[in-house]
Order: C-alpha cells, then sequence, then structure tokens
C-alpha cells in the first residue's frame, strides 16, 4: 500500500466484497486522514493485463474529461506489486450497485443508467486517442464481427441458424451506419454505483470498471440490457433522450447481437486451447440458444414497430453487434443468458408457428470435424477469457437450486419447440443462481 501511495498512514483494512470475480485478491484501506482505497492484485497474468488496462484508462480521464461526467470514476493513486502480482490502488467510490434483472423500470435507476452511458460516449475521442488506446470506426467493428462468426461457425458446433442470423447481421448496412464513440468496452449493471435520492429514485453517483475504454461500437455498453427484461426500454429512451447526436436506428439490434455472440466468444476460446470442455460448454449453450429461438428473421431497423421494448421484446427479430477484438471473455457478469428468452415466456401461450428445426439447405453448416488452422488457434489462444467450464453439466441436468426446473421440464411431447426454450431458461437459471454465490 504505502509503496503505491507513500507516506500514506494506514489505519484498518477490510475485504472488498463487491466488484469481485475471483480473479483478484481485494481490500479496502482506510487513511489516516479518512479516505478509502480500494486495493485489488491479479491473481494471473489475464488479471494483471486487465489491472494495467484499467491503470491507464483511468489516467486518461484527465481532469477535464472527468468534469464533463455527472458522475464520479475512481481516481488513480498508484500501483506495485504483491508478491509476484501487479496490485492497482484506486480511490474507493460509494454507493450501492443493483443486478441487472433487478433494475426496475421507470424513473429512477434506469433512467440514470441511460443518462450516464450517455455521458461517457459523448467525450471527446481525444480523451482516449490521447491515451494510445483502441479506436475502432463502424466499418472496423462489423469486420470484427465478421471474422468472429466466421471463426465460429469453422469449429462445426455452432447451429446453422445462428450463424444464418448473425451473417445476415453483418451484411446489412443499416446496421453498420453509426458514429464510434467513447465506450466504456462493455458495461454491465454493477457497473453503476448508486445513491438513493428521495425524490427521484435511486441516481447513478460513479461507476467502476474502466479497464475496456475505448473509441467503437455505442452497442458495446448496451448489450448487458439483454438481462434487464423491465428496465432496457427506459434505460434505451433516457440514453436517445440524453445524447446529443442523430438517432442511431440500429442500436438496439446491434446490442442483441453482441450478447448473442458471448457465446460464440467462448467457443472460439477453447477451439483456440483445444480445451473441449469448454467447446462443449459453449456448444450446449448455444444449442439452447438457437432452440430458444421462434423466428430465424432477423428484421430491419426500420421494420420494428415503435417503441419496442427492448432487444429482449423478440428474440427472433433483435440481434445486435459488434466486440472488441482483444476480448472474447464470456461476460457472465454483464448479463444473464437465462434473460435472452425473457420476452418469449410472456409469448409461450400465444399462437405462434413451431420454429424449424434447421434452416433451409441453402446454408452450409461446417463439418463438426472441420479444424480451424494453426494462425486461428494462436491468436485466439491469447485473448483473455473467463474459465466457464462444467456449465455442461447444467444442461443436462446437474445439480441446482432453482425449484422451476421440474415445472420447465413437464411440457408435452408435441412441443419440442417449447421443451427446449424451458429447459435452457431452467438451465441457464442454475448457472444464474451458482454464478451469483
Amino acid at each position: 500500500m504505502t509503496a503505491a501511495l507513500p507516506g500514506a498512514e494506514v489505519t484498518g483494512t477490510r475485504t472488498l466484497t463487491a466488484d469481485g470475480d475471483g480473479r483478484f485478491d481485494s481490500a479496502v484501506a482506510t487513511l489516516a486522514d479518512g479516505r478509502e482505497l480500494a486495493i485489488r492484485v491479479a491473481d494471473d497474468d489475464d488479471a494483471s493485463r486487465e489491472l494495467a488496462a484499467e491503470a491507464l484508462a483511468l489516467r486518461a480521464l484527465t481532469d477535464g474529461a472527468r468534469a464533463m461526467l455527472p458522475f464520479r470514476a475512481p481516481a488513480y493513486i498508484g500501483e506495485t506489486r504483491v508478491g509476484e502480482g501487479r496490485a492497482l490502488v484506486t480511490e474507493l467510490l460509494p454507493g450501492f450497485q443493483i443486478e441487472a434483472s433487478m433494475v426496475p423500470a421507470g424513473r429512477g435507476a434506469a433512467e440514470s443508467m441511460g443518462a450516464a452511458i450517455a455521458a461517457v460516449h459523448a467525450l471527446p475521442t481525444s480523451v482516449v486517442r490521447g491515451a494510445g488506446l483502441v479506436m475502432r470506426s463502424a466499418e472496423e467493428s462489423r469486420a470484427e464481427l465478421e471474422r468472429l462468426v466466421d471463426t465460429a461457425a469453422a469449429t462445426g458446433r455452432v447451429p446453422a441458424r445462428l450463424t444464418v442470423r448473425w451473417r445476415e447481421a453483418v451484411a446489412d448496412d443499416e446496421l453498420w451506419r453509426f458514429e464510434s464513440t467513447v465506450v466504456l468496452g462493455g458495461a454491465q449493471a454493477t457497473s453503476f454505483l448508486f445513491d438513493d435520492h428521495p425524490e427521484r429514485g435511486p441516481q447513478v453517483t460513479g461507476i467502476i470498471g474502466w479497464h475496456g475504454l475505448a473509441v467503437g461500437d455505442p452497442a458495446l455498453d448496451l448489450s448487458w440490457l439483454s438481462a434487464a427484461p423491465d428496465a432496457a426500454a427506459d434505460v434505451h429512451g433516457s440514453y436517445a433522450r440524453t445524447l446529443e447526436r442523430a438517432p442511431d436506428a440500429g442500436l438496439e439490434i446491434r446490442a442483441r447481437l453482441l450478447a448473442e455472440l458471448e457465446f460464440a466468444r467462448w467457443l472460439v476460446h477453447g477451439d483456440a486451447l483445444r480445451r473441449e470442455d469448454i467447446v462443449d460448454d459453449a456448444a450446449a449453450l448455444l444449442d439452447a440458444l438457437a432452440d430458444g429461438l421462434r423466428d430465424d428473421s432477423l428484421g430491419a431497423p426500420g421494420d420494428r414497430r415503435s417503441g419496442v421494448d427492448s432487444a429482449l421484446d423478440a428474440l427472433d427479430r433483435v440481434p445486435v453487434a459488434t466486440a472488441p477484438e482483444v476480448d472474447t471473455s464470456m461476460q457472465t457478469d454483464a448479463y444473464n443468458p437465462e434473460e435472452l428468452w425473457a420476452a418469449e415466456t410472456d409469448d409461450a401461450d400465444r399462437e405462434d408457428p413451431a420454429v424449424p428445426a434447421s434452416v433451409t439447405a441453402s446454408v452450409e453448416q461446417p463439418s463438426a470435424s472441420a479444424h480451424p488452422d494453426t494462425d486461428r488457434r494462436a491468436a485466439a489462444a491469447s485473448i483473455d477469457t473467463e474459465d466457464l467450464s462444467g456449465l455442461t453439466m447444467r444442461f443436462t441436468g446437474g445439480s441446482g437450486r432453482d425449484d422451476n426446473t421440474a415445472s420447465s421440464q413437464a411440457v408435452t411431447d408435441d412441443d419440442d419447440s417449447d421443451e427446449a426454450q424451458r429447459a435452457a431458461r431452467a438451465a441457464l437459471q442454475r448457472w444464474k443462481s451458482s454464478s451469483s454465490e
């Protein structure tokens, strides 16, 4: 601690339990002057690189840039090493967090989150350029996504209907007519810190998690709304009202596509490492996603009805887009995959055509025995990815605490589409429950 902040007098310490994902050893240090600092120590090389990126991003937020934000970002204090691990010391911001699925609709948290994201996206790009951080145009974002879809499809483990769905989105020029902005690089619900206002409800007072700071697709910071079906419309609405630029017609669709492609990123990572357990887990997630879709149609932005709820409103019409080349991690904290079927739950009893088992023969599905080339494996193996091995057991009836599992499986043999959809939701709910402990 004193190595990162010479002269500091530490009067107390405690464990930092919030904002943890098991990859860091975290603590809070209380100083004699009353300040509280957060200390995170990396447990491995990947976590060390993330801390280095966080440090660079926080230093890029100059006083002028911070003055443009209606909330606080942690102040950079210093860096040091603890044993063999890199340690980053930052200001500890006050406030509470709200899980995505618990963000309510209406005034308060949802609208405040939308306005906060808009404020980040309104920062001048010189903030990122001056720090030498990643800058990606709309076309570069599109090209990166195309490579990801092709790489995932080449494993032979992506259902053909998903490959078609994603490739149609990439080919839709209307989706890629957007202006790149400053982005957090993948905000999630727990990136936001709140204070409870007596009249306006929870208001964002701080944002944490700046390691992905870049210039890129604004949809990156809205993909987490796949886990917030109640609040998504209000977050998007507040975002659009606050951001002073031309409307982005494809924003919600690209954000939804990005959420779906996290499964593909996990698959690519596992394939690159020749980890069959990861590949099988990712394939199970993709199969569940494909089985949960009621329609393969992507839907153009102009065809969608006015006031659509969110990217979850119609899974069959809401693909969404892009993510940074340097990050193929399965962002389990960013959204809970079981929410991908949130809108479908409400429509389960409505008249709806059965989901086709596969797409037409005009789309060729790569053979499951096809192996990506060595260069692709080597490149993908270097990408930071969380370990989600073991998810397959949750899809095949592994133990879990979800009381809805039995009812999810109680479906008729005549409704295979609904059965697959409900089973997927139940399995993903068990994933949500276990990952939150």
